[in-house]
């Protein structure tokens, strides 16, 4: 399992700028606190001078220092690199059993989360070559992936609001190797409760979304219910870490060998049987942008950072790319927003653009019909200067998450007037160039990009069969 190398063509800068430093974490909160230094430096014992020089970082504050820091300025310990967010303090809980529990979990999770596209390749190997994507390891089945790109407003959508059962939840015994105990003799009730108090991600929370219930893409029908995020996840990283720690137990390359050692990935039986789970499907967008000749076409690519990302954690993957869902839990949005393309314009407002406002805390529907930015990507798209297309719908071999696969071309113009502020930094990860290029350059749309993308690099399944359907029909999509 020891995977291809990534070559360094790829540049990611989020190691140099990636968390603050103890001092520039005590100068916020004591400026937030309106608090001068001489007060903060008597308060622990130190000098300003001391107390100037680790704030500008060009001294060290031991641990004692540090935690006198978290006392008097009520920085959460964290912030400081002196309690981890998912850690309680000792108590009676903390058992040797319990310890050693949670302890082999989080290596095999830490393990999963490196190793996600070697998993993955193996994964694919378990179900027959009838339902892989070539070059990918997403597997589909007959009239989830059409001949063709189908323009994305030749696919009606349909809405049942009304209570939908699952026969598998994550809850079953088969998963209990994947939930480490909450107590003694009690292990946690789902795998998201454990994410959430021993590894939570900075993105972490159960929202409303749309369950794919019947239909294909072939035939320009699918049906949606309602689900939450978290039945999703207790599903799709039970499959994912059951798989890591059968691996890590019995290092093999050969899946076959893994048969009797995954009972829960057994359980699931027909992985595209949509009332044996709950299937949640995302949304995973290819931007194209169309640049000047005499440069190639480029693509965005987006590098998922763990500790931001609770799934596809340190892996490339196109952008944007999000959950088909409600923009928040009103019930007004549920229908408001049930569009793909409302739903890809969003993510594109906030992976791309770096604008929190639909990020689910708003308390009104949005105003789609006098949303400036939605209003002005869709203009550009009636008069063909954006094309929007549904490649396909497949599932992620590792995990069995659902993904819509799509792709927006963009003339250059248009990219530059709309996209002109993108950010290169997001709530999920990074958005990388090659060599000396801005973000918004992207990564060449070549044969040999795409070829060094999908056999030389880590990449979320979703993203890497967006990137082979596309150049497959790269003459269609670009003309």
């Amino acid at each position: 399992m020891d995977g291809m190398q990534t070559s360094g063509w790829l540049r990611r800068d989020g190691d140099a700028v990636a968390a603050p430093t103890v001092g520039q974490v005590v100068r916020e909160y004591r400026l937030a606190g309106g608090t001068n230094q001489a007060v903060v430096a008597d308060a622990l014992g130190i000098t300003q001078q001391f107390l100037s020089q680790v704030e500008k970082g060009t001294r060290k504050a031991t641990l004692e220092q540090r935690q006198g820091f978290a006392r008097v300025l009520g920085i959460p310990p964290e912030e400081l690199g002196i309690a981890g967010r998912a850690h309680r303090r000792a108590g009676a809980d903390d058992t040797p059993a319990v310890a050693t529990s949670r302890g082999r979990w989080r290596v095999q999770r830490n393990w999963l989360n490196h190793h996600r596209d070697d998993l993955a390749r193996l994964a694919t190997a378990w179900y027959p070559d009838e339902h892989r994507l070539p070059r990918t390891s997403l597997i589909t089945r007959d009239g989830w992936m059409p001949a063709a790109p189908m323009d994305l407003d030749s696919v009606c959508l349909e809405l049942d609001e009304g209570p939908q059962l699952a026969e598998i939840t994550g809850a079953e015994g088969e998963t209990a190797p994947v939930r480490p105990l909450r107590v003694p003799g009690l292990a946690f009730e789902t795998y998201s409760a454990a994410v959430k108090h021993l590894d939570p991600p900075q993105l972490f929370e159960s929202r409303p979304s749309y369950r794919y219930l019947g239909g294909t893409v072939t035939s320009g029908a699918l049906g949606f219910g309602l689900a939450s995020y978290f039945d999703k996840l207790d599903v799709s990283e039970a499959l994912a870490h059951e798989l890591a720690a059968a691996c890590l137990a019995h290092p093999t390359a050969d899946v076959s060998a893994l048969r009797g050692s995954l009972p829960f990935r057994e359980l699931i039986g027909d992985p595209f049987d949509p009332a044996r789970r709950a299937i949640i499907p995302a949304i995973t967008t290819l931007t194209i942008r169309l640049r000047r000749f005499p440069a190639p076409p480029s693509f965005l690519l987006h590098w998922r950072d763990p500790s931001r990302v609770a799934t596809a954690a340190g892996v490339y993957d196109v952008i944007p790319a999000g959950e088909f869902q409600p923009s928040s839990m009103g019930l007004w949005d549920r229908r408001n927003d049930f569009s793909l393309w409302r739903n890809m314009v969003r993510e594109y407002s906030e992976e791309v653009l770096g604008h929190p406002e639909h990020d689910g805390t708003r308390s009104v529907p949005i105003d789609y019909a006098n949303w400036s930015f939605y209003q002005q990507l869709s203009a550009a798209r009636a008069q063909g200067k954006v094309t929007a297309h549904l490649l396909g719908f497949g599932l992620d071999a590792l995990t069995l998450a659902a993904t819509l696969l799509t792709v927006v071309v963009i003339d250059d113009d248009v990219f530059d007037e709309i996209f002109g502020t993108m950010v290169q930094f997001n709530e999920e990860g990074e958005v990388v160039s090659i060599g000396d290029g801005r973000a918004a350059d992207g990564v060449p749309f070549t044969e040999e990009s795409v070829t060094r993308m999908l056999e030389a690099e880590p990449m979320a399944a979703p993203g890497a069969a967006c990137l082979a359907l596309a150049w497959q029909h790269r003459h269609s999509l670009i003309s």
